[in-house]
């Protein structure tokens, strides 16, 4: 009796903790894209990128108000370059989503990973394995038919080339979180990273011509909800990425559009055929180009 309750209670879970919590988060993820794309209806771009991250940066300052006190100079260079990128980022995204579908604005944003290798490459000279090749290959695929499924072509719009446009951007967060890692605090960093892209995007409104809309309870929740969403995904993310390797993570970031799409089709959003072919291919995509041929040696 003994032994037998030993050995079951010595089972590794199928899943860590870490795991369970990134699942969690990233269907939060995914279904802020509809959430933008109603609010985009009574708010402009910039003022609802701005709002969302100013609010976020404030509850930042509210709940680490303590380890604020220690903010490095490193810390306020590393948070205001990720701001930038997560400003133009964000607000491309958000641009694109006045006139795409939340699920098809997803899965182009999905992008991003097979894009990494290859802004790494013209960065740093670095370049793509192999799997990252055949991995850009299947997404750029993915893309033609997720983008021009009616004519089977790839037809990009305003909206289209705006949300291709932000996977750069959220590419270059991506380099500049692995290059600032184990150099800052990720509570400081974060809080600064928030409220520097969220005054990017107000001070960004005269210069592109867009007002202050009027009031509207839509925009108002849907900003406040959207901010609590970057706190809890970036934080989640900082604390389970400490005991998963990168590769085990993005694998589960890429169910992010398939969770997206979920949301949107129960919303009434139909993909054509083609584009949900297209779609699969930019999962597929972002899987391949993560994977690693041989035995790998793992990181501490």
């Amino acid at each position: 009796m003994l032994h037998t309750s030993s050995s079951h209670s010595s089972r590794t879970p199928l899943l860590s903790r870490q795991e369970l919590a990134l699942i969690a988060v990233t269907m939060v993820w995914g279904g802020t894209f509809l959430v933008v794309h109603l609010a985009m209806q009574h708010s402009g771009p910039l003022f609802f990128v701005g709002l969302r991250f100013v609010t976020a940066g404030l509850i930042g300052l509210l709940v680490f108000r303590k380890a604020m006190a220690g903010l490095t100079r490193t810390e306020l260079v590393a948070g205001i370059a990720i701001g930038t990128s997560i400003f133009l980022g964000y607000g491309l995204q958000t641009f694109g989503l006045q006139t795409i579908s939340s699920s098809k604005s997803a899965f182009l944003t999905a992008l991003y990973v097979p894009l990494v290798p290859l802004v790494q490459w013209l960065v740093m000279g670095k370049p793509p394995r192999l799997m990252s090749w055949i991995g850009i290959g299947l997404a750029f695929t993915g893309l033609m038919l997720v983008a021009g499924p009616e004519s089977g072509g790839m037809e990009l719009n305003v909206g289209e080339m705006a949300t291709m446009l932000s996977t750069l951007a959220i590419a270059a967060e991506v380099l500049l979180i692995g290059h600032f890692a184990g150099k800052v605090d990720a509570r400081r960093v974060t809080t600064v990273q928030l409220l520097a892209a969220g005054v990017m995007a107000l001070l960004a409104m005269p210069v592109s011509g867009e007002s202050v809309p009027d009031f509207s309870w839509v925009w108002l929740s849907a900003a406040v909800a959207m901010a609590c969403a970057s706190i809890l995904i970036q934080l989640t993310m900082n604390w389970a990425q400490k005991s998963l390797s990168p590769t085990r993570a993005t694998v589960i970031y890429a169910s992010e559009p398939v969770w997206a799409g979920i949301v949107g089709r129960m919303a009434g959003d139909r993909l054509p055929g083609l584009a949900i072919l297209g779609a699969a291919l930019i999962v597929g995509g972002v899987l391949v180009s993560e994977l690693r041929l041989g035995r790998q040696t793992p990181k501490p």
